[in-house]
């Protein structure tokens, strides 16, 4: 007996669902590759940064958050923005970031940056998690303009439940 999909399933969008926990650019980059390759190729396309992931939507002119010494320390620490982040590994005190970026930019690979510009550009959903916003007193005028709404661990696991695609990156 042959097995045949309904023209409704057929038509429905695939999805990809993502967490960002890093603001590693070595975590990042590929984050966000995967997710606008996802995109330009028809899925929907849904990212969850949450913990350290939460700062690669902060904007990159902003550099204290918080509303008490702890979050405010917490910040100063882990710089949020696009344009500050570092590689987990080969850093070396910001000349692995260096040379990586070089490489990048002579490859013509384009950066976190341009990135999450593009995936926004083409439809890529971004969540910051609620409840990290909570922890480091992060307020949406923090974050940069287009992002979508904030969702807490229930949401996200549940959109990520309905799509044919996970990864946690």
């Amino acid at each position: 007996m042959e097995e045949t999909v309904s023209p409704e399933l057929d038509e429905q969008a695939k999805k990809m669902a993502i967490v960002c926990w890093s603001s590693d650019l070595d975590r990042v980059w590929p984050t966000l590759i995967l997710a606008t390759t996802g995109a330009a190729s028809g899925l929907e396309v849904d990212i969850f940064f949450t913990f350290w992931g939460l700062r690669v939507l902060q904007r990159n002119d902003k550099r204290v958050t918080g509303s008490n010494w702890m979050q405010k320390g917490e910040s100063l620490v882990d710089r949020g923005g696009t344009e500050h982040l570092k590689l987990g590994k080969i850093h070396f005190g910001g000349a692995g970031t260096k040379m990586i970026k070089k490489l990048a930019e002579d490859y013509k690979v384009a950066s976190p940056t341009e990135l999450l510009q593009m995936s926004m550009d083409i439809g890529v959903r971004l969540h910051p998690c609620q409840m990290t916003m909570d922890l480091y007193g992060l307020k949406k005028e923090d974050f940069i303009d287009g992002i979508g709404p904030s969702l807490g661990a229930a949401s996200f696991i549940d959109m990520a439940a309905k799509a044919d695609i996970q990864l946690f990156i």
